[in-house]
């Protein structure tokens, strides 16, 4: 039956460009976080299995019918219904995330929800199809040339190719560069890093107390404040290594930035350093529109001194640099290294 090739073929075609995309610009396990992939999956000898597993599934799709075929099919059904499981979760909690899904990472949007769900569509009818290609060959050996099969699987394909190559709407990710933990008047003029001044707008305490984002910046040490959020798999990565980072640097307060209540947060730190609550999101809004995991450091002067930045490894990198400015070397171990 010649429609048998279409869904096989364009599905292998998917998951071939997937793989060798992952291989030229690989993923990492933050990125597996974000999505939400289990922890007992993210290892690294599965992240680098992953995408010539996708290749050797596409290429099974490709040149295998019958029974072999249809069990090439059922397994890349799965996979594709775990994508789109993975992404439909992110998009209904509104956590910002990205995925590398083709190599360079996008953030995933309502458009990724829709593209994964055209790649289970097609997932579909390659299982009820597959069984009908010859078992040797598949569906390579089975393509004929009638003008309305191409047709069909030019259409299809051109479909696909739009789903996947979606731009993303822009966010500003690029985070400022560190230079100097405390850098000095004449130092400012030359670095790239301007240091704008701590806004003064209203943050409630764990206690129930609200206090004010400046004036708590400069009451005895420097103050990083880490924008988390429960939902998001990098901030969890970063919240497992707060105890980390306190240790790190004894020498600055170290707070959560969290958008729920008190009340109503799940990692609410009641002992000091307390966490900081933010539900109007008003530090965010007044210094620059960011994704969670997100680092800023307060100098004790009322001036942004480092930051923002996004994402769990730039974080735990950032905390590295800090810890460098002011002891002179890196951590040993760099806390960078622990992901």
């Amino acid at each position: 039956m010649p429609f048998a090739v279409v869904p096989s073929l364009i599905v292998a075609a998917v998951l071939v460009a997937s793989g060798a995309a992952k291989l030229r610009h690989p993923d990492d396990l933050v990125g597996w976080a974000d999505l939400g992939v289990p922890a007992a999956l993210r290892k690294r000898w599965l992240l680098k299995f992953h995408p010539w597993g996708e290749i050797a599934l596409g290429l099974a799709l490709m040149l295998l019918g019958g029974v072999l075929g249809e069990a090439a099919a059922v397994i890349a059904l799965a996979l594709m219904v775990g994508y789109l499981i993975f992404v439909a979760r992110i998009v209904r909690a509104g956590v910002d995330a990205s995925c590398a899904c083709f190599g360079a990472r996008k953030r995933i949007t309502g458009m990724t929800v829709a593209r994964n769900g055209w790649y289970v569509l097609l997932s579909v009818a390659a299982v009820a199809t597959a069984w009908m290609n010859p078992l040797w060959g598949g569906p390579l050996v089975a393509l004929s040339g009638q003008e309305w099969l191409w047709m069909f699987g030019l259409a299809t394909a051109a479909v696909t190719v739009t789903l996947t190559m979606w731009p993303a709407p822009e966010t500003e990710t690029d985070a400022v560069g560190f230079e100097d933990f405390a850098p000095t008047a004449s130092d400012s003029e030359d670095d790239d890093y301007v240091r704008a001044r701590t806004p003064a707008v209203p943050l409630t305490l764990a206690s129930g107390e609200v206090v004010d984002l400046r004036s708590l910046s400069m009451v005895d040490k420097p103050l990083m404040l880490l924008a988390l959020n429960p939902g998001c798999g990098s901030c969890v990565l970063v919240q497992e290594r707060l105890g980390r980072i306190r240790q790190l640097l004894p020498e600055v307060s170290v707070r959560m930035l969290l958008t729920d209540a008190p009340e109503r947060s799940a990692w609410t730190e009641t002992a000091e350093p307390q966490s900081v609550h933010d539900q109007g999101r008003y530090v965010r809004g007044s210094i620059k529109d960011w994704n969670t995991p997100t680092a800023v450091l307060f100098g004790m002067d009322g001036l942004l001194a480092g930051g923002p930045v996004s994402g769990g490894a730039s974080i735990l990198e950032f905390v590295d640099d800090v810890y460098e400015s002011l002891h002179g070397e890196r951590p040993q171990p760099s806390l960078a290294s622990t992901i």
